[in-house]
């Protein structure tokens, strides 16, 4: 990617290095190893906020939003090192290019803030965040989380190098702030209890498939307004898509297959997904809870 000079976002908070305070995990409720073990899978999977993923491991609620009086606002601090500028630079991107999109339907876009720490996070509303737990989207603050380490585990676990690879990561974590801003993530969480965990995690599923689609729609409109992706970006992106699939991490992890204990799709449905968004271009294509099949 041709990245290096283009305008940097306004919307980075860098805290690394900054100190998170207390440890407080998912409301102080302890978990298994195993448990751990679980999440963190299912964070490397790009999904919702992780603590999201914690509370349903536990029964309890700890993906939801804390008091806001519980919470201290950090200073924005814009990066100034190459990995942190080339993020800036990305959310640049999904700025102007949804921006744009939503502007030429007469609509305004609100984008997210990105805060980048390292190790844990200080408090946020959806609690504190763990290095460990991978990138994360918070619905309560409007905010993507992101520890630089991930890109490491990116590369070097999950088999998934490249710099467009960390872009799609960036675009995927948009995709779930579109969805809030839209309603759409809403309609998941009232579902929480009032259905079978199989059936919630279908709906889960169909809602990641959207992110990764609409990761491939920023991707479409960004290649075409600026023409800074290069041979082999696409296949970075999805090469990462196919890494990160529900069905390749546990088998890596256990071995097996459990389809109905997927939260996130299938590698070959990741994929799917994401070209979908990159061909059409549209919003309208990214219509997942509507899609007979996936």
């Amino acid at each position: 990617m041709k990245w290096d000079g283009r305008r940097e976002s306004d919307n980075v908070e860098d805290q690394r290095g900054a100190n998170p305070g207390p440890r407080r995990l998912g409301g102080g409720r302890g978990l298994g190893l195993g448990g751990i073990v679980i999440a963190l899978l299912a964070s490397w999977a790009f999904g919702i906020n992780p603590m999201t993923v914690l509370g349903l491991l536990d029964g309890g609620g700890a993906g939801l939003p804390q008091p806001a009086e519980s919470r201290s606002e950090v200073p924005a601090a814009k990066p100034q090192d190459p990995a942190g500028r080339f993020v800036a630079v990305v959310l640049a991107d999904t700025e102007d290019v949804w921006g744009k999109y939503f502007a030429d339907r007469q609509q305004r876009y609100e984008p997210p803030k990105l805060v980048l720490f390292s190790g844990r996070t200080k408090e946020t509303a959806c609690g504190i965040g763990e290095a460990a737990m991978g990138p994360f989207y918070c619905p309560g603050d409007h905010k993507v989380y992101i520890d630089l380490s991930f890109n490491t585990t990116l590369r070097e676990r999950l088999g998934a190098p490249g710099d467009f690879a960390q872009a799609y990561v960036i675009a995927h974590e948009v995709g779930h702030h579109l969805q809030n801003i839209l309603g759409i993530s809403a309609k998941l969480d009232q579902a929480r209890g009032r259905v079978s965990q199989r059936e919630y995690n279908a709906l889960s599923v169909r809602l990641e498939l959207q992110a990764d689609c609409l990761a491939g729609v920023w991707a479409h409109h960004s290649q075409r307004g600026a023409a800074w992706l290069e041979a082999g970006d696409i296949e970075e992106g999805l090469n990462a898509a196919s890494k990160i699939g529900d069905d390749t991490l546990q088998r890596q992890s256990q071995g097996t297959v459990v389809p109905e204990s997927f939260t996130h799709g299938s590698s070959a449905q990741r994929v799917r997904w994401f070209k979908r968004g990159l061909e059409a271009g549209e919003l309208g294509a990214c219509d997942s809870f509507k899609a007979p099949q996936l």
